[in-house]
């Protein structure tokens, strides 16, 4: 049965947002009109909407969530748009994001941004990041795992409530000999660690990135560096986790101190161990410590892709059944 034809008007109060509600020539409700198939109009403060009943209900709370997410400094572009009209479709996310009288909003603050969950996965995870003490994050690239763990963690350290950031990932060798590439050990290790700095680089502003790095309260370094040593006072994130071994992790795990937090990211699906028969660190701990209290894992999908959407249309291809391994 055809959906009935509805039409609606949204007034904003808050003018100044407006052009970067609209987008540029009106771009960001011609993207709207294209996704969902309906007509907007806009003139001074105020947008009709006219099309099928429930898309017409989707624009419109589409447009209501861009407006509220500018009016917290957020960005707002296509990709951002893309998200919220696939959250759209989840009612269940709309109360975790605008929070109520006893559940607040689930948000991170930084120094240069305020990052809200973009899919219900996310939303599961930001909450599991403000409470538990180890958290495994799992799926593949682009759904925000080490990225809003890296933002947590900056949160943490600017409130005070942790003394110190650490970020570690294994220096696998894809192909190439570490004592083959040139340069002292710190540039040869900083190659498998740049996505670390870029998600520091983004949170915070440069200058305070290495400042804190040069005073020791961030401290960037391959997982061998962690041997030894007890991790108190820290927010600890270990990424590309797939690739370390058992003894690795268990090496890492162990290294968990008072007053602090861990979070383990990683994709089992693209292990690049050395050998090919060993079992991935990432996995073997899964299987062991899920369930165990005061462990959380989430496991994210294709769907919360928050790249380009043709990343997620990647992923899905190569996870199809069909996939060539």
């Amino acid at each position: 049965m055809a959906s009935q034809r509805a039409r609606t008007e949204v007034a904003f109060d808050e003018e100044a947002v407006l052009g970067a509600l609209f987008g540029e020539f009106d771009a960001n409700l011609v993207q709207l009109e294209n996704r969902l198939g309906v007509f907007i109009a806009a003139r001074g403060n105020t947008v009709s909407i006219e099309g099928p009943e429930d898309e017409v209900a989707r624009a419109r709370e589409v447009l209501l969530k861009m407006h509220e997410r500018l009016l917290t400094g957020q960005d707002m572009d296509a990709g951002e748009i893309e998200t919220l009209i696939a959250m759209s479709n989840e009612p269940t996310l709309e109360g975790i994001i605008t929070g109520d009288a006893k559940t607040p909003p689930i948000m991170i603050r930084t120094r240069k941004k305020t990052i809200a969950p973009r899919s219900a996965h996310q939303a599961d995870y930001m909450h599991l990041l403000a409470k538990t003490d180890v958290i495994f994050a799992l799926g593949p690239a682009g759904t925000g795992k080490t990225y809003l763990a890296v933002a947590q963690a900056v949160s943490q350290l600017i409130t005070g409530s942790v003394q110190r950031l650490i970020l570690s990932r294994p220096a696998v060798e894809a192909g190439e000999r570490l004592g083959f590439l040139p340069g002292d050990m710190k540039e040869k290790v900083d190659p498998y660690l740049r996505p670390l700095y870029d998600a520091l680089y983004d949170c915070m502003p440069p200058e305070q990135v290495d400042r804190r790095i040069a005073s020791g309260e961030i401290e960037i370094a391959p997982i061998a560096f962690m041997r030894g040593r007890t991790l108190s006072d820290a927010f600890v994130i270990l990424d590309e986790a797939q690739n370390t071994t058992k003894e690795q992790m268990k090496m890492f795990l162990t290294r968990f101190g008072q007053n602090s937090r861990m979070v383990i990211c990683g994709d089992p699906k693209q292990v690049d161990i050395p050998g090919g028969d060993r079992m991935s660190g990432l996995a073997d701990a899964v299987g062991r410590l899920e369930g165990v209290d005061g462990i959380g894992v989430t496991r994210f999908t294709a769907a919360d892709v928050v790249r380009h959407p043709i990343v997620g249309r990647i992923v899905e291809a190569y996870e199809g059944e069909n996939a060539q391994p």
